[in-house]
């Protein structure tokens, strides 16, 4: 199987054959599935995290296989130990994950598809267990955070931070915690057998995560652009893309130069090519320098690959990040 996996490169040929799978015929959905059962999907964090939820939407069937840090996750994506990989990286309150935005640039991998996933937090106890006995939360930081208002009414519980939110639930249920709980997703509750005391105590009903499915750029894609990192705006990714993608992330530096943000925003102004996202982060290893990461609404078109080229010209580097469908919703 890991041959046949290599062979075809799963994750695209996926993507690109099963397309929305509700729309196929019964025979190409049968087929869909068992391709899926052999793709294994990197993420950050326990079984029973966000992560886990949204790479089960996005390839149904996949093989999770959990990563304690970030940097594994893209690791086991760059050695070919899994076919795929699904992070994190945008919360609707908390922003962009940052680690992850950095190793995009950083990393030979290519954003194939993006999925939004409402965050519903859940207090998430052993069984037995009651609310008037329970002290302490564990979860991640952020999750207490997005819960601010449940601690207000509880006060006699108190948040304790912890590594991951699924991590909690399973902490307090291996160690049979009869005085804590932890916060999560309900994919942890059952992943784990705990019992969830309280549902949807986030703060915000409008709490989404953005995830992206990202696949390992083939060696020949990543040597070429390696040598020579403006022709990396402009190469071919159609053998990686899904059918209708129609969005495009892309990371720049612009040179030190009075107008050279302005003039690379409008590459894109010239062309009506409307921009969903726009931010700046450090370079790492170069103090006082920026990257910026842009979203443009515009897939694999003339108007696009004009800009790209354009936005090479007059910036120091570009990186197309990924071409792909965007999420609904």
């Amino acid at each position: 199987m890991a041959d046949y996996n290599r062979r075809f490169k799963l994750p695209t040929k996926i993507l690109q054959f099963c397309g929305e799978p509700s729309c196929l015929p019964l025979a190409q959905r049968l087929l869909c599935f068992v391709m899926k059962l052999a793709v294994s999907v990197a993420i950050q964090g326990e079984l029973g995290s966000f992560s886990h939820e949204a790479a089960e939407a996005m390839l149904p069937g996949c093989t999770v296989v959990p990563s304690a840090r970030s940097v594994d996750v893209f690791d086991v994506i760059g050695n070919g130990s899994v076919q795929a990989a699904v992070i994190p990286i945008e919360n609707s309150l908390a922003g962009t994950v940052a680690e992850h935005a950095d190793l995009l640039v950083a990393r030979d991998v290519f954003i194939q598809r993006e999925f939004h996933l409402r965050i519903v937090h859940n207090l998430i106890v052993a069984p037995g267990v009651k609310l008037s006995a329970v002290r302490r939360a564990f979860s991640h930081p952020v999750a207490l955070d997005q819960c601010r208002e449940f601690f207000r009414l509880n006060p006699q519980i108190e948040p304790v931070p912890f590594y991951d939110t699924a991590g909690s639930v399973k902490h307090v249920i291996e160690n049979d915690l009869q005085d804590a709980a932890g916060i999560a997703g309900s994919r942890a509750a059952q992943q784990y057998g705990g019992r969830i005391l309280k549902t949807g105590i986030e703060d915000d009903k409008k709490n989404f995560t953005r995830f992206f499915l990202i696949q390992r750029l083939p060696a020949a894609s990543s040597s070429k652009a390696s040598r020579n990192k403006k022709k990396r705006a402009v190469a071919s990714f159609e053998h990686l893309m899904a059918p209708g993608a129609n969005k495009t992330s892309i990371a720049f530096k612009v040179k030190n130069v009075p107008g050279a943000l302005f003039k690379s925003l409008s590459v894109f102004a010239l062309r009506d090519i409307s921009l969903s996202k726009i931010e700046s982060r450090p370079l790492r290893g170069k103090p006082w320098e920026y990257v910026f990461y842009v979203d443009f609404l515009r897939g694999d078109d003339e108007p696009a690959r004009n800009a790209l080229r354009h936005l090479g010209e007059v910036a120091e580097f570009v990186k197309v990040l990924g071409i792909y469908p965007a999420a609904k919703g």
